[in-house]
């Protein structure tokens, strides 16, 4: 009989996999999609990032109400550690002028086969193709195999490491929460995070301005101040910036029905830096030339400035739009096209060793838990701490002489 069945191939589920086997447990992974980690490729396009080089008390206030529980398993696996680790893959990392960490290859999938030959040396097993669709009543977990045959697989533990629901085509559809819900285990509603939100753009801006960026900026929201890019789109603003406000919007929308940012197309000037060149003469200059002229503001700026109503008379009063731009956001993108989804397996309903207190024998990690995170390698971290955790749980747990019996 296997040790442990690891449901959800991402990198929650591969390094509880890793570490257990490490610790001499028989290991399988199953996963619905015919190869593992999509959606770990799909984040490494535009360059992997890793984990976060600041301290780690600024590093744990990224995760607001999650920060409590999860702090002993950050304490436990550091992000020094993740470099570590991914060193001993062949795999060096540098830190960029941001403080997030990259692998010097800037891509996922020379980590994932590294990653994906150390498994198999050890001896764990990969069942591609596999949906979890629950628990039969001995306990056995059911998978659904691409042939439509119903599998009845028996483990000593099992964990489940199945994602949020974002990226769904990636394999993270959430079809987990009916499952446990019906087993009494409470789930917060699952949420888009890290994600654009719509805006209700004249069709000027729509038609003329769709998928151009907004560089070197500055969002503002509830007391918050991000520089960064943003990109205008058809359905509304998204970059990231944007998505490190994403979890204060979103909440605002939920409570208010609509969420007005800031957005500051300068700022590296000051307002009284942008009056003073304002009060330069005009002459016979239409007021787009005078200021693309004078502040080199684009044709995209432009038209955001006009979209808040129409333009002041007077240099302070244009300086002040230039800096304090209102747009009203109203609404979250679809979670399908959020980078990463909130909300997912109450926190209360697990131990500190990550079993599900109403399934004993049966774990829990990474992003179905209901932790939420910014995008700058806070995300990665969580996922491979909290496996990492869930792993040493279960080794407990099973060197205890305890295994699954009837759920």
């Amino acid at each position: 009989m296997l040790d442990l069945l690891v449901l959800g191939a991402g990198p929650a589920g591969l390094y509880a996999a890793e570490c257990a086997a490490e610790r001499g447990l028989k290991v399988a992974i199953a996963d619905r999609m015919a190869s593992p980690a999509r959606k770990f490729l799909m984040a490494g396009r535009g360059g992997l990032n890793l984990t976060h080089s600041e301290d780690l008390s600024l590093f744990l206030s990224r995760y607001r109400e999650a920060e409590p529980f999860l702090r002993p398993m950050f304490e436990a696996f550091t992000p020094s550690d993740l470099r570590d680790w991914c060193h001993g893959l062949g795999q060096e990392t540098f830190v960029g002028s941001s403080g997030r960490v990259f692998p010097c290859s800037m891509k996922a999938s020379p980590l994932l086969r590294a990653w994906l030959r150390r498994l198999s040396a050890m001896g764990v097993e990969l069942l591609a193709g596999r949906r979890f669709t629950g628990f039969a009543e001995d306990g056995a977990v059911l998978l659904q195999a691409d042939s439509d045959d119903l599998e009845n697989h028996t483990a000593r533990a099992v964990l489940l490491a199945l994602g949020g629901a974002s990226w769904p085509k990636l394999g993270s559809d959430a079809a987990w929460v009916p499952v446990l819900e019906a087993r009494g285990i409470a789930v917060s509603r699952l949420r888009p995070a890290n994600c654009g939100f719509a805006v209700a753009w004249s069709p000027f801006v729509r038609e003329r301005f769709s998928g151009t960026p907004l560089k070197r900026i500055a969002l503002s929201f509830a007391g918050r101040t991000v520089p960064g890019e943003a990109v205008l789109s058809e359905k509304g603003l998204e970059g990231g910036a944007i998505y490190a406000l994403s979890a204060e919007i979103r909440e605002a929308i939920a409570r208010d029905g609509e969420a007005s940012l800031q957005v500051d197309l300068r700022p590296s000037m000051s307002v009284e830096t942008l009056t003073a060149k304002l009060q330069k003469p005009r002459g016979k200059q239409s007021t787009a030339t005078y200021l693309k002229k004078t502040l080199k503001l684009n044709p995209a700026e432009l038209a955001l400035l006009r979209e808040a109503g129409p333009l002041p008379e007077d240099p302070a009063g244009i300086a002040s739009r230039i800096k304090t731009l209102p747009i009203t956001c109203i609404a979250p993108y679809d979670i399908d096209r959020a980078i990463s989804s909130a909300g997912g397996i109450a926190l209360e309903e697990l131990g500190s060793d990550l079993m599900l207190k109403k399934l004993p024998g049966v774990f829990a990690a990474g992003e179905m838990l209901d932790w939420e995170a910014p995008t700058g390698g806070y995300l990665l971290q969580a996922c491979f701490a909290t496996g990492r955790s869930a792993a040493d749980g279960i080794c407990d747990y099973l060197d205890a002489g305890s295994e699954r019996k009837d759920t």
